[in-house]
């Protein structure tokens, strides 16, 4: 099935530690690996693993890391052809710190490129796609993308997922069909748990489909008539956490592709993002589901 994404790659420079360090610090990596790494692309090489037709919206500079980052979604038939190209700039670099003891990742970001812009959204043909998935990032222009798609009385699905703090982002609930929150957002929030998240977004008449990540105490969704599940954490030994959340909305999306039901598509996420932690990187991951 035909997808499409808005969003951003990167370039993940990762740096394996034995703990993650104390301030002022000074440590030696035991290894460092490269990977392509981004939101939105994460979710579509999952998704593509899964069987469906990908493509991506977003934007990349004219220099070698951007070639690296082609070369990687060629390897999963990433359609890229609504890509924007800048002559200048560098690709978004993601610093990570990857702590051996814990899995837990993190990040220092830094980027000198311009986000995507509803200008280049607004030419797609937005005809042959099954589902329409955004990051929830740059937000006046991810707002005119999902009104253009109201404006046009798009017929697919839509998802939005909001995993980081943004200036008015609460001004996008009302367009989309599915909402991903992460665990950090709902914190940050003053969120003690997913279900007063879950609150908060009904309390504005959001009808959505509402799904809340929680780290090891897994994940929650709730239907827009107020049904409420929660599926716990797999079981796994934790080797990287990084892009485990971009694992669970693939698993959200292609299970509600699949129609589902809600509760099996909580299940299978979850599985998958679980799976996602016990392995490196992404290569394999729906394979090595069996």
């Amino acid at each position: 099935m035909p997808i499409l994404a808005v969003g951003i790659a990167t370039l993940d420079i990762i740096n394996h530690v034995v703990v993650y360090p104390n301030e002022d610090d000074e440590v030696r990596a035991l290894r460092q690996s490269v990977r392509r790494g981004g939101n939105a692309t994460n979710t579509l090489v999952v998704l593509s693993q899964l069987g469906h037709d990908c493509h991506w919206a977003g934007t990349l500079a004219d220099e070698a890391d951007s070639r690296l980052i082609l070369e990687d979604l060629a390897r999963y038939r990433i359609d890229c052809r609504n890509v924007r190209r800048y002559a200048e700039g560098k690709v978004p670099t993601s610093y990570v710190l990857l702590s051996e003891a814990t899995g837990s990742r993190t990040i220092v970001h830094h980027r000198d490129l311009p986000e995507y812009g509803a200008e280049d959204f607004l030419s797609i043909d937005m005809r042959p796609y099954d589902w329409i998935h955004f990051e929830g990032r740059n937000v006046p222009e991810t707002r005119k993308m999902l009104q253009h798609l109201q404006n046009i009385n798009v017929k697919c699905p839509i998802s939005l997922e909001v995993e980081k703090a943004r200036e008015d982002i609460a001004s996008l609930y009302a367009y989309p069909d599915v909402l991903m929150f992460s665990q950090a957002f709902a914190q940050r929030q003053g969120f003690a748990h997913p279900s007063d998240l879950f609150s908060m977004i009904r309390s504005g008449n959001h009808r959505a489909l509402l799904f809340c990540t929680w780290g090891a105490a897994g994940a929650w969704l709730q239907t827009p008539t107020g049904d409420t599940w929660h599926v716990s954490a797999s079981q796994h030994t934790v080797v990287d956490t990084l892009a485990a959340g971009d694992v669970f909305n693939a698993g959200v999306i292609h299970g509600l592709l699949q129609r589902w039901s809600v509760r099996q598509v909580l299940e299978q996420a979850v599985r998958l993002a679980g799976d996602k932690c016990a392995q490196e990187g992404l290569d394999g991951l729906v394979k090595r589901r069996g």
